[in-house]
């Protein structure tokens, strides 16, 4: 890059929250998507998994997950996720502001971007 332009690093990692080894999904068809998302405050993702890597930077608010073995991470502005795949987890905003965030999925074109778990 040229000169004056900062490149910060971050995140770089093989592995997600909880030390699961990145795996990328079989595809003929490899698909990114980026998504912006928005939780209100008091609102929550509900319970859903990932078959497919999912990254996701917070720009605003603070992101509490949870993970089905009880497991609980809070995310404040600014901090980077590699998110649990094939893991049912929800995320919610205890805060007042919304919560935004930027996900990067990687997976493949008809993939799902989540599943919701069934009740």
């Amino acid at each position: 890059y040229s000169d004056g332009v900062l490149v910060e690093k971050l995140m770089q990692t093989d592995t997600t929250v909880i030390g699961q080894k990145i795996v990328y999904p079989t595809s003929n068809d490899a698909e990114i998507t980026i998504a912006k998302v928005t939780i209100p405050s008091g609102k929550q993702t509900g319970w859903h998994k990932h078959k497919i890597p999912v990254f996701a930077y917070v720009v605003q608010g603070e992101l509490t997950v949870e993970t089905e073995n009880g497991q609980v991470v809070t995310y404040p502005k600014n901090a980077t996720i590699s998110e649990v795949f094939d893991t049912f987890h929800n995320g919610y905003n205890k805060g007042k502001d919304d919560v935004v965030l930027i996900a990067v999925y990687l997976g493949g074109k008809g993939m799902l971007l989540s599943e919701k778990k069934e009740n």
